[in-house]
C-alpha cells in the first residue's frame, strides 16, 4: 500500500469526519501505522496505545489474563482493547462504553473493532453507565478525553466512589490522565488523596509528555 509506505516520510490522511460530540476526527497513516487522532491529540493506536500498554504492563499481563471481566470507559478507536486481545491474549468479557457513536463507526470500519468476539460495545455516557450498571469488574480502564480536556466528573467523589464499588476485591483501576498545567498537577494530587488504606495506589508521572497514569488495586 503506497499510503503506508509514504507515511514513513509524511503522515497520509485517510479520512476526516466530525460528529455531534467530537470535531476533526482523522484516520491517518503515520510511520506505517493507522492511527485515530482528534484535532490536538492521539485518540487511538499512536502514543495513546503505548501509554495504556505501559499501564497494563504495570498491572501484569499474566494477572490480567486471569480476570473474568474488564470495563473500558472511553473506547475511541479501541487500541487498548486490541492490546488486551492481541498482545495479552485476554479471553474474558470486555465491555466498552463510548459516548460517541461516530467514533465506533470509524473503529469498526478502519480498525476492525467489531471483529473482537469477546467485546460488547455500549453507546452511552460513562457517568450514566457506571451509575446504572449492576455488573462488577476485575479491571476498569478509564480513558476519557474530549480532545485534550478531561471531564470534571472523573475527579468528583460520587464518580470515584461508584467506580470503587464496581471493582471486585483484588481488582484494578487503570486511569489515564493528562497534565498540561499546574492546575492539572494539583488536581491529580488531590485525586490521589481520595483513596484510603483499602486501596494500593501508584502514580506514574510523565509516561508521555503530558500523561500521568494511576494504577489502583482494591485490597478488600
Amino acid at each position: 500500500m503506497l499510503a503506508k509506505i509514504f507515511s514513513y516520510f509524511i503522515p497520509v490522511n485517510v479520512v476526516k469526519r466530525n460528529s455531534a460530540i467530537s470535531t476533526a476526527l482523522e484516520v491517518t497513516w503515520n510511520n506505517g501505522k493507522l492511527v485515530l487522532d482528534s484535532k490536538n491529540t492521539n485518540y487511538s493506536y499512536g502514543s495513546l496505545q503505548s501509554i495504556l500498554r505501559k499501564g497494563l504492563r504495570y498491572i501484569g499481563f499474566e494477572r490480567i489474563k486471569k480476570f473474568n471481566s474488564i470495563l473500558v470507559l472511553g473506547v475511541a478507536g479501541g487500541s487498548v482493547i486490541k492490546t488486551l486481545v492481541d498482545e495479552i491474549k485476554y479471553k474474558g468479557k470486555i465491555t466498552g462504553v463510548e459516548v460517541d457513536a461516530a467514533i465506533i463507526t470509524i473503529a469498526n470500519e478502519y480498525f476492525k473493532l467489531n471483529e473482537v468476539k469477546n467485546l460488547e460495545i455500549i453507546i452511552d455516557d460513562a457517568f450514566e453507565y457506571v451509575l446504572k450498571t449492576k455488573d462488577k469488574y476485575d479491571l476498569i480502564i478509564i480513558d476519557i478525553f474530549q480532545d485534550m480536556v478531561m471531564p470534571n466528573f472523573l475527579f468528583e467523589d460520587f464518580f470515584i466512589n461508584r467506580i470503587n464499588f464496581l471493582i471486585n476485591p483484588n481488582g484494578f483501576i487503570l486511569f489515564n490522565t493528562m497534565v498540561i498545567s499546574e492546575k492539572d498537577r494539583i488536581r491529580n494530587l488531590d485525586y490521589k488523596k481520595k483513596f484510603n488504606k483499602n486501596y494500593s495506589l501508584r502514580m506514574y508521572p510523565k509516561v508521555e509528555d503530558h500523561n500521568e497514569l494511576f494504577t489502583i488495586k482494591k485490597l478488600k
